[in-house]
């Protein structure tokens, strides 16, 4: 129900950001993006307001916010004349590096696992001319799969099972000549 981070090196405080009952305020008519989202649980679209009824496991389905009506995800994509077009989030926890444990000057964040699904998905938009959501999408999974030992690894396994699109896979991105 919400997007928000911490602070370099401390895990246990949050900052927050853009929560669901901002999604009415958005206002941006006719520029629609597409929103690739990191993160945890963005777009973890098995939720329900009947989650609270799970009374053995109210707590964690209240922390993990398991009872929204919809995902994060799902409300910016079906803002009408706001949000974006289509959102793209992990299903569950979101998994990336930090630092550069390698010293190659390049931050891990992007070497790897969500950092690196995320940036491939602009990459493959912008240096190879792919305007198809859909196919820039499976795209990136397929690109990752090449990359990473997604058979032996089961975080780098993960990180391409829970990578999903909430919109129009056949959308051509900035549209058509009218």
């Amino acid at each position: 129900m919400s997007w928000a981070t911490h602070p370099p090196h401390d895990e246990e405080t949050w900052i927050g950001g853009l929560i669901v009952s901002d999604m009415p305020k958005l206002s941006n008519k006719d520029m629609y993006p597409v929103c690739v989202v990191g993160g945890c649980h963005n777009s973890q679209f098995n939720v329900s307001v009947f989650n609270l009824l799970k009374f053995k496991k109210l707590y964690e389905t209240y922390y993990k916010s398991e009872w929204s009506p919809e995902c994060w995800s799902w409300w910016l994509a079906r803002k009408i004349d706001g949000g974006s077009i289509a959102t793209i989030g992990c299903t569950g926890l979101g998994y990336g590096y930090i630092g550069d444990y390698n010293d190659d000057g390049i931050p891990d964040c992007i070497q790897g696992l969500g950092g690196w699904i995320d940036i491939e998905f602009f990459r493959i938009y912008g240096q190879e001319g792919k305007e198809i959501l859909g196919e820039i999408h499976s795209t990136a999974i397929a690109n990752y799969v090449m990359n990473f030992p997604v058979m032996k690894d089961p975080i780098d396994c993960k990180t391409v099972e829970e990578w999903v699109l909430l919109g129009d896979p056949t959308l051509k991105i900035g549209g058509y000549p009218s």
